[in-house]
């Protein structure tokens, strides 16, 4: 468990100092104490919420109101950790105005300490603005899930030179722009160090390989609690899952023969009051 409060300028010096960060999501209030005594730098409460947590095919259809709710549940809980609040899917897109206004949402409504979001040198300006309205805030490149229809699909993206130097030059649109740091998610590993040597802000990596500034899971699938699919970049570390369901196996076999509660479980009476009462019952 961290003593103080991790900043954006603890953030900076890692990188400085080369100290990988690290850095995990969560999504309630349990998760959020957890992260919280397990002393991460950084958690993000991520629009992945919608996949691992409400059942949905992706993440375009969180809205403001599920991230501020699952925002506010992880604060509560998680109180050493940068957190992050993630900017869900038409959040930011319309207007600058608008996204100055979303980006605020999270942080008055939520409590979170910065806000994130996905693209690259086409949301410069947005990031920027948001910037200088005092939010800050943390990028996402590469494979950006929020908009993976257009990428292809979930894949691994810069498998050419040109597509890779355009990730290189959304690291430096994102920097430029006042991003603290950015996400790089699902690129070769030599793509992830040399972008990670291309801008001064440091770069956390989620299938970009060991050579970024720090790395980030989802943890429902790094526990093993999430198994609709598993992406190739993801370490599962435990399998809670099956866990779970071996207790709720066993509960539901001690209800079902009367084994559970016993009486260690249960509360008392007193003979006497048990006596008067039956005794009033047949009268």
């Amino acid at each position: 468990m961290k003593t103080q409060k991790t900043t954006i300028l603890d953030i900076r010096k890692a990188k400085q100092e080369k100290r990988k960060l690290v850095m995990m999501t969560a999504y309630d209030y349990p998760f959020g104490l957890l992260a919280d005594e397990a002393g991460v730098d950084i958690v993000l409460v991520g629009d992945s919420l919608g996949m691992v947590v409400m059942g949905l095919d992706g993440t375009v259809e969180v809205t403001m109101e599920n991230m501020i709710h699952h925002i506010q549940a992880v604060v509560r809980g998680c109180k050493g950790p940068l957190i992050v609040g993630d900017m869900p899917f038409m959040s930011y897109n319309i207007s600058i105005q608008e996204a100055i206004r979303n980006a605020g949402r999270l942080m008055k409504e939520g409590g979170c300490d910065v806000v994130k979001l996905e693209g690259g040198v086409d949301f410069a300006p947005t990031i920027e603005a948001i910037v200088k309205a005092g939010i800050p805030v943390q990028g996402h490149i590469g494979l950006t899930p929020q908009t993976a229809s257009a990428l292809g699909g979930f894949k691994m993206q810069g498998r050419d030179a040109q597509a890779a130097m355009n990730i290189i030059e959304d690291a430096k649109a994102l920097e430029e722009a006042g991003a603290f740091s950015m996400i790089l998610e699902a690129v070769p590993a030599p793509l992830g160090q040399l972008v990670a040597e291309s801008v001064s802000v440091p770069v956390i990596g989620i299938g970009a390989g060991a050579d970024v500034d720090g790395q980030v899971l989802v943890t429902h699938d790094m526990v093993g609690l999430f198994d609709k699919f598993i992406p190739k970049f993801v370490k599962q570390y435990t399998q809670i899952r099956p866990i779970i369901l071996e207790a709720l196996g066993e509960y539901k076999k001690e209800v079902q023969t009367a084994a559970f509660p016993a009486p260690e479980h249960s509360f008392k009476m007193s003979d006497e009051v048990l006596e008067q009462l039956k005794s009033e019952l047949k009268s």
